[in-house]
């Protein structure tokens, strides 16, 4: 998209170079068009930096909320394995207390 722009930009700027050096007209006349044709050369150059810049910055929002939802994934599975663990090392906890009342019974 940007590119595009870019190449759009260009070809308006050539085109303006090559009018100018084959323009017919008096020298304050063509000074003026350029004047008229830069100014909108400008607030188009402008108005595409500014949508750059918002898809840009929706870009970058959309990346924050997706990190935001998958650390959030993260945390939940996370959560399940130590519970996991968990249970695993109270049942080792557990077999180990049976072995243990049977050698204090002996």
């Amino acid at each position: 998209m940007v590119q595009f722009k870019g190449a759009l930009i260009l070809g308006a700027l050539i085109g303006t170079g090559i009018g100018v050096l084959i323009a017919p007209e008096k020298g304050s006349k063509t000074r003026s068009k350029l004047k008229t044709e830069g100014i909108a050369v400008k607030d188009q150059i402008v108005a595409d930096f500014k949508e750059v810049k918002e898809d840009v910055s929706k870009a970058a929002t959309s990346g924050k909320e997706k990190f935001k939802e998958e650390a959030k994934d993260f945390k939940i599975r996370a959560s399940k394995q130590a519970e996991k663990a968990i249970t695993f090392l109270e049942k080792q906890l557990a077999a180990l207390k049976e072995k243990n009342k049977t050698l204090q019974t002996n």
